[in-house]
């Protein structure tokens, strides 16, 4: 462990945990360049070193890298690209900030910056999750910093209550303004509330005729589910299979070619404007699915399972669609004896038969 000069400035140079460390003193005096050294000869022996050099050796930028290379690799594809889309707003503003320099108060300001430029609510949430996850993993596993700055910041309010499902009139206008092959894509999403990747994603042999379920091989949550096939979509396979389809993708193009996620949503798109449906996302079908079943008197616990939700959280969404359910619930009571039903017609009040006794 000595001191070397750099030009003007004194910088250390030592091994620490078998790497090499060579960090800046920030001074040309030799002096008190020696005396930084001392305290962090200090540090080194006392085991508080660590919390000094990771953060101050490593950038925002390094953390992201490494972040996206060994962690958001193992996500869904798409939320993996959405990473990336991230940090194109992060990177300008945080990249070569030190992540001993990132503080609670740069996060809100960004937050604050992203809501100025009118960026959607859950568009700042979900860059702001990537920035706490990153932290997450740099503190528990790589031990590159202490403490997570984004612990004391707060995501922006989100309003999560699912309130867009198709009525039957817009059903009607959708399917009529749409080509066969999307009407199948469409029929077969509202009654499997499948996500519009695992749709594209299935093949025909995840299809199961014999037991009449079908698996998502390609979830968001990277799990595996069966999902069982009502009459609609177990008809709807068995005519594709038919006419022919028995291998590759369930959904090909009108013209049997390859169905990529950008045509998909842009058919669906124009199909949607011409039925007067602007407000109408190809994910709504989910909802859609969803809350009929809700609707319908399905518990919830059953809706979480067929949609792949990991946590009741997220099924929760739909639960103010659901008081005929919960009239059968309290409905449950009628069935139990009523209390008083068998008293006289003037039960005595409190404290009546005692008075009388007394008396």
């Amino acid at each position: 462990m000595g001191l070397f000069k750099r030009g003007t400035v004194w910088w250390m140079d030592f091994m620490f945990h078998g790497t090499r460390v060579r960090r800046s003193t920030d001074t040309s005096d030799k002096k008190l360049a020696g005396a930084i050294l001392a305290k962090v000869r200090t540090q080194i022996v006392e085991g508080k070193f660590f919390d000094k050099v990771e953060e101050q050796h490593h950038t925002f930028r390094d953390m992201m890298e490494r972040y996206l290379t060994e962690r958001s690799i193992m996500k869904a594809p798409k939320s993996h690209v959405r990473d990336g889309s991230a940090l194109k707003h992060l990177l300008p503003v945080f990249g070569e900030t030190l992540l001993a320099d990132v503080t609670p108060k740069d996060l809100v300001a960004y937050r604050n910056q992203r809501r100025t430029e009118q960026a959607a609510t859950a568009t700042i949430n979900k860059e702001l999750q990537l920035v706490r996850h990153a932290f997450n993993v740099a503190m528990r596993e790589w031990e590159w910093c202490q403490a997570n700055p984004m612990h004391r910041v707060s995501l922006e309010p989100a309003h999560n209550t699912v309130d867009r499902w198709l009525r039957e009139d817009e059903e009607a206008r959708l399917f009529h303004a749409s080509p066969l092959w999307l009407q199948d894509i469409m029929t077969f999403a509202l009654h499997t509330g499948m996500r519009q990747g695992e749709i594209l994603a299935l093949q025909w042999p995840d299809v199961d005729f014999y037991r009449g379920t079908l698996v998502v091989m390609t979830s968001k949550n990277r799990e595996r589910r069966t999902i069982p096939l009502n009459n609609v979509v177990y008809d709807l396979l068995s005519r594709k299979r038919a006419a022919g389809e028995q291998d590759g993708p369930v959904f090909v193009t009108g013209q049997g070619n390859d169905l990529k996620a950008r045509y998909l949503v842009r058919i669906f798109t124009k199909v949607r404007n011409h039925a007067g449906l602007t407000d109408f996302r190809f994910h709504d079908l989910r909802h859609t699915f969803a809350t009929r079943l809700v609707q319908a008197g399905v518990d919830l616990y059953k809706v979480q399972r067929l949609l792949g939700h990991k946590s009741p959280v997220m099924t929760q969404r739909y639960a103010h669609h659901c008081p005929e359910s919960l009239r059968d619930g309290v409905r449950v009571l009628e069935k139990l004896p009523a209390i008083g039903t068998n008293l006289p017609q003037h039960a005595p009040m409190v404290g009546e038969e005692t008075c009388n006794l007394l008396n």
